[in-house]
């Protein structure tokens, strides 16, 4: 911006113009303010008159979070979290509170930043421990998505149920296992809702025996081999038969054992070889899956 003949004092202080020919600049510089802390809401720290500044106690501002609310006491009480983490800790795949939590802080309003009062955390959870209610929110509250996203959540979780059925089962009457479309289908047959505070794994054991009355199906059965010492191998060979499919059978020196077994036997048989014998005799997986010789294609 030039200006012109706007009089001036000199260092001697006789007045003098700007000539025409000796325009100068003039910056301007806007108006600004600075809040007082990055994770405080700086709209919220300014006065209705917009001059003195002030520090809210009781106001966080969080961003790219995901909320789990909880009622309680007839209040309502939320914790802020991490985005897709929240299952995972659920499911029992994520072990660290770090990884979860934004904030070991107990919320009245995420989305406002209002933090609960101590007096109400007492009255509602008998404790002020904010790391304590906090896992009782994390466990107990409901995560807060938006119906899109919670669609897109169960239906991967549908999928993910599936793909683990169709890993551990079989259709007895073929040896085959079934793929993961088809056990898509027969869990819609069924009607199967997910349960998003379940773990997935646990939920797929449930739909096994759900779909054990609509389609012929059995958990695939583990290959092993167990050795056992000479000496109680008559004995314990007698306990574990009824658990064992023996395919193939040796004694020399020790009883050696190959055979099949439902996975759910595994860790009885393991238990019952190894206290029997103080640790000498062992169980080793050869398989996870018994198919018979049309191979691991699944049916189609």
């Amino acid at each position: 911006m030039f200006c012109r003949g706007i009089p001036l004092s000199d260092t001697d202080g006789s007045d003098a113009k700007i000539s025409a020919r000796q325009p100068f600049n003039i910056l301007l510089f806007p108006r600004f303010s600075l809040a007082s802390s990055p994770e405080r809401d700086p709209a919220a720290t300014m006065s209705k008159g917009g001059g003195k500044i002030f520090t809210p106690t009781n106001q966080i501002r969080l961003t790219n979070i995901a909320v789990v609310r909880m009622k309680k006491g007839g209040k309502r009480f939320e914790i802020a979290c991490y985005k897709n983490k929240v299952q995972s800790w659920r499911q029992k795949i994520e072990k660290d509170l770090d990884e979860v939590l934004q904030s070991e802080t107990v919320f009245t309003n995420v989305s406002k930043g209002q933090v609960a009062k101590k007096e109400e955390l007492l009255k509602c959870f008998k404790t002020e421990d904010q790391k304590q209610i906090c896992l009782e929110i994390l466990e107990k509250g409901e995560l807060q998505v938006s119906d899109k996203e919670r669609q897109a959540n169960l239906e991967s979780s549908m999928k993910e149920i599936a793909s683990i059925v169709s890993d551990k089962c079989i259709n007895p009457e073929t040896k085959t296992p079934y793929t993961v479309t088809m056990i898509e289908s027969a869990m819609k047959d069924l009607h199967f809702s997910v349960n998003p505070k379940r773990n997935n794994k646990q939920q797929a054991l449930d739909v096994i025996k759900q779909l054990a009355g609509v389609i012929p199906i059995q958990r695939a059965q583990m290959k092993v081999r167990i050795f056992i010492p000479g000496k109680e191998a008559k004995k314990i060979k007698e306990k574990i038969v009824p658990m064992l499919n023996v395919e193939s059978e040796n004694f020399s020196p020790e009883l050696e054992m190959i055979g099949l077994i439902d996975p759910g036997h595994f860790r009885l048989i393991e238990d019952l070889i190894t206290s029997s014998t103080k640790g000498r005799a062992k169980i080793e997986v050869l398989s996870l899956k018994d198919l018979s010789d049309v191979g691991d294609t699944a049916l189609t």
